[in-house]
């Protein structure tokens, strides 16, 4: 049974930082790129980072750069996203997807997401 298990997420002041995990399970976590999205209410859900299979590949929305990190341990088949400078306009939940392309096909899955709210 695949799985993908965010946690992390909660309340922080702006200026503060959290740290967001997904652990993955159910499937060979090496052989797919990972990436956290968002979606704020009432907005569609957007990319915020992605890290290719063996790590070397990464990308980051512009509204991120600079202020999170994306990272993976396959040992541990998790994917991080570390989120400092925190603002208000970060409040949305955060899901992690795990996605391949295999023989033609397309492959993907979704955590259940996570809040995180920015607020003083």
């Amino acid at each position: 049974q695949v799985q993908l298990v965010e946690s992390g997420g909660g309340l922080v002041q702006p200026g503060g930082s959290l740290r967001l995990s997904c652990a993955a399970s159910g499937f060979l976590f090496n052989n797919y790129a990972m990436s956290w999205y968002r979606q704020a209410p009432g907005k569609e859900r957007e990319l915020v980072a992605g890290i290719a299979r063996a790590g070397g590949s990464i990308n980051y929305a512009d509204s991120v750069k600079g202020r999170f990190a994306i990272s993976r341990d396959n040992a541990k088949n998790t994917v991080y996203l570390q989120m400092n400078s925190l603002k208000p306009e970060d409040t949305a939940v955060y899901y992690c997807k795990a996605d391949r392309w295999l023989g033609g096909n397309y492959y993907y899955y979704w955590g259940q997401g996570t809040q995180v709210t920015v607020s003083a």
